[in-house]
């Protein structure tokens, strides 16, 4: 396949879960589809078989960048396909974040599908964008979940023999 077909080919594998997020946000089906980090999976195909026949060249420019390294790798149409897909997949794995995030926090469509369109043209505009809009728009309950989620992973991280002394020490609390 073309390094032309494989570059229109990467955002047509994003563009059904952008179209999702922005237009039918609400929809039962979107929260279904956008919660699974499969819809990253066919933009990352896409950038590993574009990666593999460049991965010498690649390996030797990622490890040790240039500025005139860089140029010439995606100066190439296989380096800007290979280029475009990472951004892709890139975007729409930050996007899916700021969709499930706004939907968590009760940020209202109108308000996120902006973000998000903006996530799409500039997807480091529309991550800070979209974490000024969190600030701003403070929901005490996201926040509390957030809290819970964080004591969560603590408690699952913690050591099995000072699990039982926490838990010894608990049980003594009134």
């Amino acid at each position: 396949m073309s390094e032309s077909t494989l570059f229109q080919l990467v955002f047509a594998t994003a563009a059904p879960f952008w179209f999702l997020m922005i237009l039918l946000p609400g929809w039962s089906w979107t929260r279904r589809i956008i919660g699974s980090p499969v819809i990253v999976v066919p933009p990352a195909l896409i950038y590993l078989g574009l990666a593999v026949p460049m991965l010498g060249d690649l390996l030797a420019e990622v490890t040790n960048p240039t500025l005139v390294g860089v140029q010439d790798l995606v100066g190439t149409p296989a380096g800007t396909t290979l280029l475009w897909a990472h951004v892709i997949a890139f975007d729409l794995f930050v996007g899916r974040w700021i969709y499930l995030d706004a939907r968590r926090r009760a940020i209202h469509p109108l308000v996120a599908g902006p973000v998000l369109l903006l996530t799409i043209l500039l997807g480091p505009v529309g991550f800070l964008v979209h974490l000024g809009v969190r600030a701003v728009h403070q929901n005490p309950e996201a926040q509390k979940t957030e809290r819970e989620d964080a004591e969560s992973e603590n408690t699952e991280h913690q050591d099995p023999e000072h699990q039982d002394a926490d838990d010894a020490t608990s049980s003594r609390r009134p």
